[in-house]
């Protein structure tokens, strides 16, 4: 019996299958936890060409996705190797090439991508091919890199918890297939982390970038909302919505959000971000950045009595280690009036205004102009339908202003305004270039029980409403699954973020390939 197949059937009873001797060994060159810099390196030696690294992630995509039960992949590019061509002719042409020139990227399916699917992970747009890509898709093709595949994501984006689709299915945490990846961006995080392309896109409106990427030992970004563009992304909540980079590194992420962020006149939001980017995210890293920088702990994001004690351990851990590269360490730090703003926190409800518009985008394709009909044709996954229902109540022609009671969106929302001003007074007066906690205060729950044991979700409670940036980054392992450090910073201080967050990882070393996808061998490879 192959290796494949006793993989596949300890997987189909349950078990844990051994490390597969999968494509993209590390023998020589390899795609495992190779980084875009090391492809391109690679690329430019004349070691590899693209059209070999395309193939090898195929490879793996194909012998690893469905046969470990993982479903991170929902479709795979039809021209992955053709972009991969055009690349390698560039190269041997000579002259200047773009800078994620053969990066292939996961894409999460709420992205548009033309020429391919976007279901949001519902059923009902299981036909829906837009007729041309969304704007972050644009600029990371116009910057050289390449839409390898799609991936699952929980249906219409609508829970943290878990990576659930009516179109493609449950998703598996990479490290441990009977546990959840968390969502939306579950897909994106586990097919990452297994090395089936260099790094992906997620999205987050509550905690589906940083979520699923701490429980993945990878590096999310949920950049300042105003940064990126979110046109052409199916939306959950616009004045939530962020779009951003899932990777196994922060330079890697860096250099993508390097691509992507900038004002687009498709997107309202992004007039709050224009001016505001910096000229480059990479150049902000530094070995040495967290020297002399003040970060605050937020000790009430990590309670003692509500905090999984390995998970606490690694948080204190993370701390010290924080303090030994030089950072002054404010400990402990408190956001004023934390509870009482989030009481009152008034979430305007838009998701079938905003996917009305969406819909609209799409002209004669779009497969259908309003969510309530979704609803009334039941092509909905079950453990979904009651919040579907809730949503797609709300008008699709009336303004949330315009509403009774008016309901006012970001960045004028008073209670939003609010609790922004809190958390920056008490940044400015502790003086702190960012705060820090636990990305996850609880280890991540068992596929079957992914809704009843959701508890320990951090990510949901100061960036979005705030609209601040903030970046999660692998602290350690807890029997196994990764934990992740989140870092917050004030608007529009992205390059703070990858500053601090690379000097942590790179003093500190804690992402390791998952076992299960990784071929025999490497793993000794990348032990710190």
């Amino acid at each position: 019996m192959t290796r494949l197949v006793l993989a596949f059937v300890l997987a189909a009873c349950g078990a844990k299958p051994p490390p597969l001797d999968a494509p993209g060994d590390c023998a020589g060159f390899t795609v495992i936890e190779a980084t875009i810099g090391d492809l391109q390196a690679a690329i430019r030696a004349h070691r590899t060409t693209c059209r070999a690294i395309v193939q090898t992630y195929l490879d793996r995509i194909r012998a690893l996705d469905q046969p470990q039960h993982l479903n991170a992949i929902t479709h795979i590019a039809p021209d992955a190797l053709a972009q991969a061509d055009a690349i390698d002719r560039a190269v041997a042409a000579g002259g200047a090439l773009p800078p994620l020139f053969c990066a292939p990227l996961l894409v999460k399916d709420n992205y548009d991508t033309a020429g391919m699917p976007t279901t949001a992970g519902s059923i009902a747009l299981a036909n829906s091919y837009p007729p041309d890509d969304a704007f972050v898709v644009r600029k990371l093709r116009a910057a050289g890199a390449i839409v390898l595949a799609k991936t699952n994501m929980a249906e219409w984006a609508f829970v943290p918890w878990e990576t659930q689709s009516s179109s493609n299915g449950i998703t598996a945490n990479a490290y441990a297939l009977d546990r959840v990846p968390a969502g939306s961006s579950g897909g994106t995080a586990s097919g990452v982390a297994a090395n089936l392309g260099v790094a992906g896109l997620g999205t987050d409106t509550g905690n589906s970038i940083r979520g699923p990427s701490a429980r993945l030992g990878l590096v999310g970004m949920r950049s300042t909302l105003g940064l990126v563009s979110r046109d052409g992304i199916v939306p959950l909540l616009l004045d939530l919505d962020v779009a951003g980079p899932m990777t196994r590194t922060v330079e890697d992420n860096a250099r993508i959000l390097d691509a992507i962020a900038g004002p687009d006149p498709a997107d309202a939001m992004t007039v709050l971000g224009a001016g505001q980017r910096v000229a480059g995210y990479l150049a902000a890293l530094d070995r040495g950045g967290l020297r002399g920088a003040r970060i605050g702990v937020v000790r009430a994001l990590a309670p003692p009595g509500d905090t999984d004690a390995a998970i606490a351990t690694l948080f204190e851990r993370a701390i010290a280690d924080l303090a030994g590269r030089g950072a002054v360490v404010v400990d402990p730090f408190a956001i004023d009036n934390l509870e009482r703003d989030l009481a009152a926190l008034d979430i305007c409800e838009t998701f079938r205004l905003d996917t009305h518009a969406y819909f609209a985008s799409l002209g004669s394709s779009a497969p259908v102009t309003d969510v309530a009909a979704v609803l009334a044709s039941g092509r909905l996954a079950p453990y979904i339908r009651d919040i579907f229902t809730e949503r797609a109540a709300a008008p699709f022609d009336v303004p949330p202003e315009q509403r009774t009671p008016p309901c006012i969106r970001f960045p004028a929302s008073p209670s939003r305004a609010a609790y922004r001003v809190d958390v920056l007074a008490a940044m400015d007066r502790a003086h702190v270039d960012a705060i820090i906690y636990p990305t996850w205060t609880k280890p991540p729950p068992l596929i079957a029980r992914a809704a009843a044991d959701y508890a320990g979700d951090n990510s949901q409670l100061v960036a979005p409403p705030t609209g601040l940036p903030a970046i999660t980054v692998p602290m350690g392992m807890q029997d196994g699954v990764p934990v992740g450090l989140q870092l917050l910073a004030r608007p529009f201080a992205e390059a703070t973020l990858y500053k601090l967050a690379y000097a942590y990882e790179q003093a500190t070393h804690h992402r390791a390939p998952p076992p299960l996808f990784t071929p025999a061998g490497c793993q000794s490879r990348f032990e710190r």
